[in-house]
């Protein structure tokens, strides 16, 4: 029997469980849901979550099953940012040198998001807060509940808006002066304005929220998922691309894409009129 050592490499994620956040699937493994669980203090950051889920996106370059991902929160909030005590507290008595390393774990999370091929899904109630606010802004998709509020908060401690990416990313889904705005001030963008400015793809009503990610995430983790995989790339990719570069890029993805069984399945289910069966090859 011939063996292929790369698919070797790969692994479920369906029994997964993780230290310091929740880590579930469905019932076939395709639709993972992490949720951030400290819920007496809104669900902040420590610095293990920070590692634990960075280990974790850039893990799932392996997973065999996991498909789609929808990041939430506990108790009607979604994050809270970095524990006050846990983690700023420390972060005073740091020097230069570990306050680097620091902000190079929390940066790398951000980097392994964006990395990570599986589509991710924000779903988002409640306090949505400094490195929250990031985590959200870091995935493909992001939907909310009308009690939504989210904050780049960072200046109001005295830092920079400069967080784990915010500059570079945030601007590019809302716009630079809407951005700038949000990270001169630290103020609260309502779920309306969030809506209104393309930083939440649709907003739902609190009882539903995670069921309607969960839905949506099922429907992208039943397409051609290793074609999503490139189209995650490509738009990560070419923020920094002139555009003859970006469509040659492009060109040659969808070469790829066109030389998979999903592209010969597609067109064969569509002759035959029946729905197409994805397998990401």
């Amino acid at each position: 029997m011939t063996t292929n050592p790369m698919q070797e490499k790969k692994r479920p994620f369906k029994d997964h469980r993780a230290k310091h956040f929740l880590f579930e699937t469905d019932a076939d493994g395709r639709v993972a849901t992490i949720t951030l669980n400290r819920p007496e203090k809104k669900n902040p950051l420590t610095f293990e979550s920070y590692e634990e889920l960075g280990d974790l996106f850039r893990s799932l370059h392996r997973a065999s099953d996991v498909r789609a991902i929808v990041i939430t929160g506990a108790a009607n909030n979604f994050s809270s940012g970095g524990d006050v005590f846990d983690i700023i507290e420390p972060l005073t008595k740091m020097a230069m040198p570990d306050l680097l390393d620091f902000t190079r774990m929390t940066g790398d999370l951000v980097r392994q998001i964006r990395s990570c091929p599986q589509p991710i899904i924000a779903a988002v109630d409640g306090i949505c807060a400094g490195a929250g606010a990031i985590l959200a802004m870091s995935a493909d998709f992001r939907i909310a509940t009308p009690e939504t509020k989210t904050a780049f908060l960072f200046t109001r401690v005295g830092l920079a808006g400069a967080d784990m990416g915010a500059c570079g990313i945030l601007p590019r889904i809302i716009g630079q002066g809407r951005a700038a705005e949000l990270l001169f001030t630290g103020r609260i963008m309502t779920s309306a304005e969030g809506h209104a400015w393309g930083f939440y793809n649709a907003l739902h009503e609190r009882p539903v929220l995670l069921e309607e990610a969960q839905k949506f995430a099922r429907t992208v983790a039943d397409g051609p998922w290793f074609a999503h995989a490139m189209t995650k790339k490509m738009l990560d990719q070419e923020w920094a691309m002139g555009i003859d570069q970006l469509i040659e890029s492009e060109a040659q993805a969808q070469a790829i894409c066109m030389a998979t069984g999903d592209f010969r399945r597609a067109f064969e289910a569509f002759a035959a009129k029946a729905k197409p069966e994805f397998k990401g090859n």
